[in-house]
């Protein structure tokens, strides 16, 4: 079964039998049920909802069914047609709109897709809106608009624009410094809307040259899409050929950022939020957030700069909320999500390379140069296939007790933090398994921590 409802929307496969994959008809049972939730939400008999995809193949077959299904519950949509998801969250805000809908299943290979749910504030859907929305699609509870009440469609070309122009206006984006260091900038935007997103920030921000492989909005993904050091080699090859001062990945949506040095290394997806909080950090004294599976480095950049670091549970909805109470300046997740609510709440590729370039430029330091001036952690990451009818909650529940003596949250799966390393461990919202994030001084002992405890959760399978 790969079909997945998840309080902040629904991701699967596209094909197959419907209830068991992402079919048209499981499409436009979602879409009727969001539509109805922004109108109860709402109190408007006929709300705005903000539309926009990714380029994978489905895409296209998305919107037509998502748009004209939102425009039968008597919704009027705005549809931006091929954008990325922090474009989207942002749009929803600068239109007024009730809600937003993205069409990305963001790393996950060309076979899947989904539809990513945003509130009126332009962030997902809290955990009990999800929930009210799910019970929606269970109750089946709808009413379509009569022939005078349907919606209309209409198109906007302007929002990347907008979302440009918003980030080279915040005080820490340093246009003329940027601008003065002549940067060759390498971009892999492994075939999606990066491409048509990130070249006009880079021309806009004054980027001296800019060398691009897979910027085309072909959905054609060139290699896995997750931006992850394994999956660089092209644009570490792309950075050396070139001579680049840096070298920019992100996923098909464009809200995970990682980055390449001027050697060809790659910076590591961890180090992407640390590194751009220690700039934020420096100009501005505040609190940090990051999930439990994210580096514990924020919190040792957090500590250094006299803020106060909070950890929360995985998901993007889940750091907004903590950031919120904490009133957090800067945050994200250690995938190479940047959050900057001086922007806006949500991941967002394109201002986490504003503010990485104004790094590069204020300081005058190579990438390499900047990685170095951070300790030297490694996080493992793995997982376990889940199979049906598997009691998950119940090893969690069993890992937790055979490492009570340690420190362990069980806010989020079971997170064990020992006195120099740390393991998480977390059933996914997305995908039928459990995953093991492990993080030491070393990859070895990461490794090692990871596969100790892969060992005591086959033990209780077993049993």
């Amino acid at each position: 079964m790969t079909l997945i409802k998840s309080i902040s929307g629904f991701r699967g496969t596209i094909g197959g039998e419907p209830g068991d994959n992402l079919t048209p008809l499981d499409i436009v049972n979602f879409a009727t049920a969001f539509a109805f939730f922004i109108k109860k939400e709402s109190k408007k008999e006929s709300p705005t909802i903000v539309v926009g995809r990714d380029a994978r193949l489905s895409g296209e077959m998305l919107e037509g069914l998502v748009n004209n299904t939102l425009i039968a519950m008597g919704i009027q949509v705005v549809s931006l047609g091929l954008s990325t998801t922090p474009t989207v969250e942002m749009a929803v805000i600068d239109l007024a709109a009730d809600g937003g809908i993205i069409l990305t299943a963001s790393h996950n290979p060309k076979q899947w897709n989904a539809l990513k749910l945003v509130n009126a504030k332009g962030e997902f859907i809290s955990a009990k809106e999800g929930k009210s929305l799910l019970k929606l699609i269970e109750n089946q509870a709808f009413d379509y608009a009569k022939i005078d009440k349907i919606g209309k469609i209409s198109v906007d070309n302007t929002q990347i624009d907008n979302h440009i122009e918003k980030i080279l206006a915040l005080e820490l984006v340093d246009v003329n410094a940027i601008r003065q260091a002549n940067f060759k900038v390498a971009l892999d935007a492994v075939n999606s809307t990066g491409g048509i997103s990130i070249i006009p920030l880079l021309k806009a921000l004054g980027v001296a040259g800019i060398f691009d492989i897979y910027c085309e909005p072909t959905g054609i993904f060139p290699h896995n899409p997750e931006p992850l050091p394994e999956h660089l080699n092209d644009l570490s090859d792309l950075v050396l050929r070139e001579k680049a001062d840096v070298g920019f990945a992100v996923d098909p949506d464009v809200d995970r950022l990682a980055i390449v040095s001027e050697n060809g290394i790659p910076f590591g997806e961890e180090y992407t939020l640390v590194a751009i909080a220690d700039y934020v950090l420096s100009h501005k004294t505040g609190n940090t957030v990051s999930n439990l599976s994210s580096t514990r480095v924020l919190q040792s950049i957090t500590q250094k700069h006299k803020g106060l670091y909070s950890a929360a549970a995985v998901g993007e909805v889940n750091v907004v909320e903590m950031m919120k109470k904490t009133h957090a300046i800067i945050g994200g997740e250690g995938n190479g999500g940047v959050i900057y609510p001086e922007l806006h709440s949500g991941r967002d590729a394109l201002v986490g390379i504003a503010l990485f370039l104004s790094l590069m430029a204020k300081r005058k330091q190579k990438v390499s140069m900047i990685r170095s001036g951070f300790p030297d952690y490694f996080i493992s990451k793995n997982k376990i296939s889940l199979e049906e009818g598997m009691d998950v909650d119940g090893f969690l529940s069993k890992i937790a007790e055979k490492y009570k003596s340690e420190r362990v949250s069980t806010i989020d799966g079971v997170k064990i933090d020992f006195e120099s390393e740390w393991v998480h461990l977390r059933k996914s919202n997305t995908e039928a398994i459990i995953r093991i994030y492990a993080e030491s001084d070393s990859l070895s002992k990461a490794n090692h921590l990871a596969d100790k405890i892969k060992l005591d959760i086959g033990e209780f399978m077993n049993g």
